[in-house]
């Protein structure tokens, strides 16, 4: 029964990760229509830097990351703080209302932002976006933020305090640097979540305003070229390292909690 288990794990690893594998060995392979055999070649990724419709979308994507990835933490950060350390009226029922964001088809959420930002005269481009994606974001790190402050002491700063130190000092000296690699981490997730966003940048994009999930969709569509696997490889490892960051600053915060 062991045995069995581990094989039906296998093959789902299997589906899930062979089309990924597949794509990035056709991105070195120097046949257009992925002939056999293969013949690695570097030409996709030396014509990259001609396609400037790629190029373009590849600067979108990464400014509305970058920037979804500090206002989300931003604004994440102190209402994790607030929800996990305050009390008030309300409080049960804005941790509920974090969820649905997260739970609701983002077909569903892309539909009603095109419709609000149309209803208040924002209209659709980069900066309706990039609303859009802080909005997506939001929720998440406010999961993470808040998952660190719970395997934390709370009367750490109560001790500081009663040594003399002020709320706010105590704050940015003993609960910031411990809460640190959980906000690190939260911005690695928001900037994610924006970077592979594609649903509701398909409905909020203009047309020569695109992200990379757009425009690579776009170009599918058109007719398929191989310098698409090439990007999509470049953006999957760079997935890969947030990944990889993401999953090192969590163990880190969790490693620091038990010394």
């Amino acid at each position: 029964m062991k045995k069995l288990g581990l094989a039906h794990l296998w093959i789902v690893i299997a589906f899930l990760y062979l089309p990924i594998a597949v794509m990035v060995v056709m991105a070195f392979n120097a046949s257009p229509l992925y002939q056999l055999p293969f013949e690695f070649s570097l030409d996709w990724f030396a014509k990259l830097p001609g396609n400037d419709r790629l190029l373009s979308a590849s600067g979108n994507s990464l400014v509305l990351a970058i920037v979804t990835a500090i206002l989300a933490t931003a604004i994440g950060t102190p209402a994790s703080l607030a929800l996990s350390r305050r009390k008030f009226r309300g409080r049960s029922l804005l941790q509920l209302l974090l969820l649905p964001p997260i739970a609701i088809p983002w077909l569903i959420t892309g539909t009603a932002m095109l419709v609000f930002f149309f209803s208040t005269g924002i209209g659709r481009g980069l900066f309706a976006m990039t609303i859009g994606h802080v909005a997506l974001a939001i929720p998440y790190v406010v999961l993470v933020v808040g998952t660190g402050l719970q395997s934390q002491r709370a009367d750490l700063e109560e001790a500081a305090m009663s040594l003399g130190s002020t709320p706010l000092h105590a704050f940015f000296s003993v609960t910031l640097p411990l809460l640190l690699p959980s906000i690190i981490a939260a911005a690695l997730f928001a900037f994610a979540v924006s970077l592979d966003q594609f649903v509701v940048s398909y409905f909020l994009a203009t047309p020569g305003v695109t992200t990379l999930p757009v425009e690579i969709y776009s170009a599918i569509r058109k007719g398929f070229t191989p310098e698409i696997n090439a990007i999509s490889t470049i953006l999957l490892g760079a997935s890969m390292v947030l990944v990889l960051a993401f999953a090192l600053l969590s163990n880190m915060g969790g490693a620091r909690e038990r010394r």
